[in-house]
């Protein structure tokens, strides 16, 4: 019996239905992705999107949905589903009695008296989507149409109906292959059985993605359908659909479906859930290997990727590997001590001064599991090296002052992870001594310095070896604000700012802190009473004037309450790692009753994942990414940091 379980009844309710994402990758860029019952709810949403590096990078949707109908004695029953402006139509919905999510995804349906079953499996490290139809029980003869929605666009944009496209279809065995406009690589659709495709070319106008509206985005879209298979199923047959970028052997396609089904794990635990969820966010495309920061919208970011990496690889599935070639990836991209943030070559943006002092603490993690002392300074002790001398004696947006401390500050930039910009302005601007980034850079050089003296880099040692000193006399006067029993959140010209915010957690959770563990605990305090929740730490406490307890509206009102209250995950890691670091396993039990909280969420939001944020403000609805790298990798890696401490 499958972990996952959903309310068999709920299913043909759409309030039940439509709030419930799932989540297919391919391992290279592309996904499928869609709701539990069919029905697109966002423009990202689709059976077959995938990168394009010939059209400029990003995904694309090629396959938006396919419409399966089931004729008996002339009377067709359309199982799809689509929203139109002010109705669904059709309402395939309400034929479906079971839903499961396990190794792949399978949907069941009852018309009268005829249960069908269909199977979906997006093949790995391939731009191919395979479905599998099998009609169970059925009294009479039967045929099976399916009915091809195409989008061929940026997952960013919208599709109209237009001149331009290309409705003229190419015939390849058992199938056809589209391709709209010029650029794009043609879209083969196949069937391992016998068929016809009946062309029927037609714009279907104006359905709607609600997703999108409550985002305050356009939402309505032009689909263009070719036609529609046909072919005769018999009780018991099965029949397998195929969308690829490769013209396939349709014969090959009943065996492929199987093989792909069986190389997929069984999702048996909470666990297995969030190490499949990670598996996904590690991409290889040609020579590199990537994080994808979160589904669907997001690609490669540095700052996610350095913070992400332990908890996916060596938490999650512990792939030495993988790990390492998104270091040595992201180290290949390197300019000037700095790291991009997003966009590579010259269109990369180095505007995360945090993000290279997040490379040194991955590093420490790599170093935890694998115990390769040597290895790793020889691998990578020379960039380390390379980016600390950036950051003392300045480069861009970054410096360190006579104080030891960093002093990070761009016009008009947002360079630490509170990165929302509205009109051109920070919403959270931090620019100065940001708490983190000083707590970050006094960790990069203590371990530094650490390796360097270990391997006899005299050089090196000669010229850092006060550094850290010169920090932790200052750290602590510059940040510490004894009547709020916290650290200023960043210290600026005008002096220290204030508010209480999850940035100070780092202080105390990483390897290497200027703090004393009295000072630690103070600080956790503070941050249990006010920010801790049970999906994350907020952003800011609900006691600040600037609190934003929900996380809704338009794209600029979102932008406003990104980090000004809204729950993060992910900073629940660093939040248990310091409290280990305080009390040892006295902790435990309480770390174990913060992560296994999201149990509860992997039948929600983004199935079997965990999302970008939630609300600040009770219940602390899910919104944001689906699914959410640096979400999931925290709580495998806080689930790692509770088994070491229950072993001691």
């Amino acid at each position: 019996m499958a972990y996952l379980k959903f309310n068999k009844y709920e299913l043909g309710n759409l309030e039940y239905s439509l709030k419930r994402e799932i989540l297919a990758t391919n391992r290279a860029g592309g996904y499928l992705n869609t709701t539990i019952i069919g029905c697109n709810t966002r423009k990202y949403h689709g059976l077959l999107v995938i990168p394009i590096d010939s059209l400029g990078g990003g995904n694309y949707v090629l396959l938006s949905t396919l419409d399966e109908t089931l004729v008996q004695h002339d009377q067709a029953f359309n199982l799809g589903i689509h929203r139109y402006p002010g109705i669904y139509e059709p309402r395939g919905h309400k034929y479906i009695i079971d839903f499961e999510l396990d190794r792949n995804i399978v949907l069941t349906y009852r018309i009268g008296g005829m249960i069908f079953r269909k199977e979906i499996v997006f093949v790995h490290n391939k731009e191919q989507v395979m479905l599998r139809y099998t009609l169970l029980d059925a009294h009479s003869a039967t045929l099976l149409r399916l009915r091809p929605f195409l989008a061929f666009r940026n997952v960013h944009t919208l599709t109209r109906a237009n001149m331009e496209a290309n409705t003229f279809h190419s015939v390849v065995d058992k199938g056809v292959g589209c391709c709209l406009y010029e650029g794009f690589p043609t879209l083969f659709m196949q069937l391992n059985v016998k068929n016809e495709f009946v062309t029927v070319p037609d714009w279907y106008r104006n359905i709607e993605y609600l997703q999108e509206k409550e985002r305050g985005y356009d939402y309505h879209e032009d689909l263009f359908v070719p036609g529609y298979f046909e072919c005769p199923l018999k009780k018991g047959q099965s029949v397998v659909f195929s969308a690829s970028l490769q013209e396939i052997n349709p014969p090959g396609l009943t065996k492929g479906f199987s093989t792909e089904l069986d190389r997929r794990p069984e999702r048996k635990s909470f666990k297995d859930c969030l190490k499949l969820a990670a598996s996904q966010f590690i991409i290889r495309k040609g020579n590199r290997t990537e994080v994808v920061a979160g589904y669907p919208w997001f690609g490669r970011w540095g700052r996610d990727t350095f913070i992400a990496l332990p908890g996916l690889t060596l938490a999650g599935c512990y792939d030495l590997k993988a790990c390492k070639e998104v270091l040595d990836t992201m180290v290949a991209q390197m300019q000037n001590g700095l790291f991009p943030n997003i966009g590579e070559g010259a269109s990369a943006a180095f505007n995360a001064a945090d993000a290279p002092l997040w490379f040194f603490w991955t590093l420490q993690q790599y170093l935890l599991d694998t115990g390769e002392r040597a290895a790793l300074w020889n691998t990578y002790g020379d960039v380390m090296k390379k980016i600390l001398r950036a950051y003392r004696y300045g480069t861009t947006d970054v410096q360190m002052h006579d104080n030891g401390l960093i002093w990070a500050a761009g016009e008009g930039k947002a360079l630490t992870w509170m990165d929302a910009v509205v009109d051109g302005v920070p919403v959270t601007g931090r620019a100065g001594y940001a708490v983190e980034i000083c707590a970050l850079w006094y960790n990069a050089v203590c371990f530094t310095l650490e390796l360097a003296r270990d391997f006899g880099d005299d050089e090196f040692t000669g010229e850092f070896s006060e550094i850290p000193v010169l920090i932790k006399e200052n750290f602590f006067p510059v940040f510490w604000m004894d009547e709020r029993a916290h650290l200023a959140d960043y210290v600026d010209a005008a002096g220290q700012n204030t508010d209480t915010r999850p940035n100070q957690l780092f202080a105390c959770s990483l390897p290497f802190s200027p703090l004393s563990d009295e000072i630690k605990n103070r600080i956790l305090d503070v941050c249990s009473r006010e920010l801790l929740t049970p999906r994350g730490l907020r952003t800011l406490s609900p006691k600040n004037p600037l609190f934003a307890g929900r996380y809704e509206g338009n794209q600029n009102v979102r932008d406003h309450a990104y980090h000004q209250g809204t729950v993060w995950p992910w900073l629940l890691g660093h939040y248990i790692e310091a409290q280990f670091r305080i009390h040892g396993a006295m902790f435990a039990e309480c770390a174990r009753e913060l992560v296994y909280a999201f149990e509860e969420d992997m039948t929600e939001h983004g199935v079997g994942s965990i999302p970008e944020v939630y609300d600040g403000d009770p219940p602390h609805r899910p919104h944001g990414c689906t699914s959410q790298a640096w979400s999931v990798a925290e709580i495998l890696r806080s689930i790692q940091l509770i088994e070491k401490y229950q072993k001691q």
